[in-house]
């Protein structure tokens, strides 16, 4: 586990949607992790699509590990439009 330093701004936006949420803090933080990951690594997803890609990966996609997760490591090919 590492420490990272975020604004007071974002710490106050991670207190108020983890509040709405019903997560923690540090839950609704990695939420926006992976779903920026995922956006980052498949730019032609919408957020419903990813949120998808989480379900169906499921918790064990994203535990610690010392290799990463194949849902992270290779993008998804683009949507059709």
């Amino acid at each position: 586990m590492g420490i990272v330093k975020i604004s007071e701004q974002m710490h106050e936006n991670l207190r108020l949607a983890s509040g709405a949420l019903s997560r923690s803090i540090n839950a609704q933080a990695e939420h926006w992790l992976r779903v920026g990951m995922l956006s980052e690594l498949n730019p032609g997803l919408r957020y419903g699509e990813i949120c998808q890609l989480l379900i169906q990966a499921g918790p064990a996609a994203f535990a610690e590990s010392a290799e990463p997760a194949p849902v992270l490591a290779t993008p998804l090919p683009a949507r059709a439009a």
